[in-house]
């Protein structure tokens, strides 16, 4: 028997589907015309779009709003970039990216998560700016100017070695890594834990009767999000060849949360449609008007107003129905279930 989160998430699936075919035949047309701007740019978009997944993590099913997500995003970039001069093998780049993330995301969620509402959102965006300014102002690491002249590794897999500077190949290998964090992502949703966190964003005084730590939940999801973030983050000196402190300000935090609107809250592939969107969007209004962002910000009051759940909210409905009706699909409340949690009854 199917609970209401398995529908949503096998109707997710569904469209996560559609989006890796699509992105599978722009790798083939690209390859066919040789054409490695596009691909660039497409990479650029799942990067983001690693960033925007994490975002979808916290408010999307825990409820919380961070604003400083672009912390954890810019750390494992910065930690990506210092190791790739100093070693350059991609996967160490990735694992010292990862582990650094995992620690500065545990001494975050421990100042973060002590408090709730509006006090958390402003709290994660204070530690994204000083942390900001601290690398800013950081001659060993760039200062303003950031870090360049990042070399072009190769990326081992067994005897197979891919540059990181062909765009199909890296764009294949940057499209594995996003869609491994979602796949990931959507298994942990689907445990009992992703029924605490749907509860903790239902109730959260709730939650405590039914036998869970409200601290612990929260602690894991905002880890896991940040892992999440240091892990795309990580990419970016890969494709760019170059980290700048920009990478931890607001407005990368605020495109983050900006993708995670126009594709969905609660939906988490939302989040990549909704980066891949905005990238897409920034680069072709941007190469017409130098005030493409007056533009997409009316893009975006527009589907708050008409479209308040998002693209992929306002289409998935559709998809769950079909699932619904497949032969031998029965659906049921979920243990911890909003509205179970809501209406105080548990079965």
């Amino acid at each position: 028997m199917l609970d209401r989160l398995a529908v949503s998430m096998r109707a997710s699936h569904v469209l996560a589907f559609l989006l890796l075919a699509a992105a599978l035949g722009l790798a083939g047309i690209g390859a066919a015309l040789d054409d490695s701007f596009y691909l660039r740019l497409g990479t650029e978009a799942l990067i983001f779009a690693g960033l925007a997944l994490s975002v979808d993590l916290l408010l999307g099913y825990s409820g919380a709003l961070s604003l400083g997500q672009a912390l954890y995003f810019g750390i494992g970039a910065y930690v990506s970039a210092l190791t790739l001069m100093t070693f350059p093998s991609f996967w160490l780049a990735m694992a010292a990216a990862g582990l650094a993330t995992l620690v500065t995301a545990t001494i975050g969620g421990l100042i973060a998560n002590r408090v709730r509402g509006v006090y958390f959102a402003l709290i994660t965006f204070g530690m994204a700016q000083v942390v900001a300014k601290v690398v800013y102002n950081t001659r060993e690491l760039g200062a303003s100017d950031g870090m360049i002249g990042i070399p072009v590794v190769q990326i081992q897999f067994g005897p197979v070695a891919i540059s990181a500077g062909n765009p199909v190949g890296f764009f294949l290998i940057v499209l594995a890594i996003i869609m491994g964090l979602y796949g990931l992502s959507a298994y942990l949703l689907e445990t009992p834990f992703g029924r605490v966190l749907t509860a903790l964003k239902a109730n959260e005084r709730r939650v405590p009767f039914l036998g869970y730590s409200v601290w612990r939940a929260r602690m894991a999801v905002y880890i896991f999000a940040g892992l999440v973030a240091g892990l795309s983050g990580a990419l970016y000196p890969v494709l760019r060849g170059f980290v700048s402190p920009e990478l931890m300000f607001f407005a990368t935090s605020g495109n983050a949360v900006i993708s995670v609107i126009l594709g969905g809250v609660g939906t988490l592939i939302g989040a990549i449609y909704g980066a891949v969107l905005l990238v897409i969007l920034k680069s072709i209004i941007g190469s017409w008007t130098e005030h493409h962002l007056i533009v997409i910000g009316l893009l975006f009051m527009l589907c708050v107003m008409f479209l308040p759940k998002g693209l992929v909210g306002f289409t998935r409905p559709w998809i769950e129905r079909r699932i619904v009706r497949a032969p031998s699909q029965e659906v049921g409340a979920s243990a911890v279930s909003p509205a179970i949690v809501k209406s105080g009854s548990v079965s």
